[in-house]
């Protein structure tokens, strides 16, 4: 990809890796425009790449999460979960969206534990409290003591009991984010396996779209003027939020760098093992 794109990972080599962060899209592993429509194939795939990585580096420390997809989605915007509940309302919605998030999870994890990682489940709406859509209080050490055990730790984007609005939707992006900024988990490097790169404009529809391997001070005000909503239901803000929320992390987390490839599986290895990529968009200072 040219200078910057070996630049950020010449960067990255001399910094130790204590904790990594992946997140598999919900755009990636389901058909957002479907409903329920897992891509298993991808979801092995990737469940391969993970265990590649780990194979060749026993001392990764990995915490995953995963998009809802065209599983939470729908019932979230169906039923209006994100924007809250009323107290004494009618919280099918609210099940049904939990319900369909963990169909997901339940999917990712079995391709994981079949691909030989050693992945266990942990529920984010079991233990944790939203403001505003906004997470307020999560106890998160049963994912510290997950990742002490040797274990792969797998959240998801999830339902929150909300204490301003009744009911939210929570991201993995914000899920991620909280870990990184409020628990002991800080990581080196978070990777978002989802749309291939960042784009100068919307690829899918501007051919002239090119992407941009390198984001950093110089140029993010300008990525995020151009960064486009998702194309299908995304109750959790598309891509200008995502940029916002890591570029926020970057900023805050010494070292952090962050990540965007697309969900070919070598890729994924690579970019675990801070190896050089050939397509992608890094994220740093």
């Amino acid at each position: 990809m040219g200078s910057d794109r070996v630049g950020c990972f010449d960067h990255l080599s001399v910094v130790t890796a204590v904790y990594t962060f992946v997140k598999f899209g919900g755009s990636v592993i389901t058909d957002k425009t479907g409903r329920e429509a897992a891509d298993v194939p991808v979801i092995e795939a990737l469940a391969s790449a993970v265990a590649a990585a780990r194979a060749a580096d026993p001392s990764l420390a990995l915490v995953l999460g995963h998009g809802s997809g065209s599983f939470g989605h729908h019932y979230a915007a169906r039923y209006g979960v994100h924007r809250g509940t009323p107290l004494d309302a009618d919280h099918t919605g609210f099940a049904l969206t939990a319900a369909a998030a963990l169909r997901l999870n339940r999917i990712v994890v079995d391709a994981l534990l079949a691909a030989g990682v050693p992945a266990v489940s942990l529920q984010p709406s079991a233990a944790l409290r939203s403001a505003n859509g906004q997470i307020t209080d999560w106890e998160t050490t049963p994912i510290s003591e997950a990742l002490k055990r040797r274990l792969v730790p797998v959240i998801h984007g999830d339902v929150a009991f909300d204490t301003a609005q009744g009911t939210a939707i929570i991201s993995t992006e914000a899920l991620l984010s909280f870990l990184a900024l409020r628990s002991p988990l800080q990581p080196r490097r978070i990777v978002l396996v989802g749309e291939a790169a960042v784009y100068t404009a919307d690829p899918h529809r501007d051919p002239s779209a090119q992407p941009i391997p390198l984001i950093n001070r110089a140029n993010i005000g300008q990525v995020l003027a151009g960064a486009g909503e998702s194309r299908a239901a995304d109750v959790t803000g598309g891509m200008r939020s995502k940029l916002e929320l890591m570029w926020r992390l970057v900023e805050t987390v010494p070292g952090l760098e962050v990540y965007l490839i697309g969900p070919q599986p070598a890729l994924l290895t690579a970019a675990l093992l801070g190896q050089p990529l050939a397509s992608g968009t890094c994220i740093r200072q």
